[in-house]
């Protein structure tokens, strides 16, 4: 399920993130180098990658994924179309409308799998937004099984004297249940997309008790520095370099690393919503 660009030899040709000019936000991920991965992950073996193994886990399951045309987002789709989901409806910003990647997600997907794909071009930034999404997907498919809350926002910010209050609530209105390190570990120029990473951790394990009751099942994901568009878009071309060089491993992880986890917290759950694991 990927094109030949995205099917790397090895784990080094992917890691490698070369010195390069940033995009505009919200990044695209067809102009990135290298390519993120979005279902291969690294094997056991040093520098050795694999393709993910499905086991229909998610089968007939419907799926909602905002910021679902790239990064994150889009191998979290490509991995529920190989666990079976019948449909998933993948949300983007009206912006990214004319751009490659919603199309390319939406187009592999469906050539690569019985799963079929709804393109919703809305910011879900906004309430009236999310009511309306909400409605197509019943519409279309009668309900929703889960919910992937994958859409985010990040800017760069030296002093907190330039934090401007309507960044700080353009960014907080996408708060999203994957989370990030950056909740636990803080981060020096992004003050309020780390806050909105630690509001995340508090309102994924105030929700999971409010809504086990119900059958619904609440966790969440944290990842650490993954590769993405929202890094191309943020990041100068010298931080971009030096990008995941100062974790454990060295690296920049690769989208479809933390994805397969994210299928796991589903396994259980009679209604699955959203994705804590570090």
């Amino acid at each position: 399920m990927c094109t030949k660009e995205e099917t790397p030899k090895n784990l080094s040709e992917v890691s490698n993130i070369s010195k390069q000019e940033m995009q505009e936000q919200p990044g695209l991920q067809h102009e990135m180098t290298p390519q993120p991965l979005v279902h291969h992950i690294p094997a056991e073996a040093d520098d050795q990658i694999k393709e993910y193994q499905a086991a229909g886990k998610l089968k007939d399951k419907i799926a909602v994924i905002t910021g679902g045309d790239s990064g994150i987002g889009r191998s979290t789709a490509a991995l529920f179309a190989m666990e079976g989901v019948r449909g998933i409806a993948i949300v983007h910003l009206p912006k990214e409308e004319k751009a490659r990647d919603a199309k390319e997600t939406k187009e592999r997907i469906e050539k690569q799998s019985n799963t079929s794909v709804l393109l919703i071009c809305k910011d879900v930034g906004y309430e009236k937004n999310g009511i309306e999404i909400v409605e197509e997907v019943v519409n279309k498919w009668g309900r929703i099984d889960i919910l992937v809350n994958n859409a985010s926002e990040q800017h760069v910010c030296e002093k907190i004297e330039d934090l401007e209050s309507s960044q700080i609530e353009r960014t907080f209105s996408t708060i999203i249940n994957i989370s990030s390190i950056t909740a636990y570990n803080g981060h020096p120029v992004l003050v309020d997309y780390s806050s909105t990473k630690g509001a995340i951790v508090s309102f994924t394990r105030s929700l999971s008790l409010q809504l086990v009751s119900r059958g619904i099942r609440v966790n969440g994901v944290a990842p650490g520095p993954i590769w993405t568009p929202l890094i191309k878009a943020t990041f100068s071309p010298e931080k971009m370099e030096k990008f995941g060089k100062d974790v454990p491993m060295k690296r920049a992880g690769q989208p479809s690393e933390g994805r397969s986890r994210l299928v796991m917290c589903f396994l259980q759950a009679t209604i699955p919503a959203i994705s804590l694991a570090r």
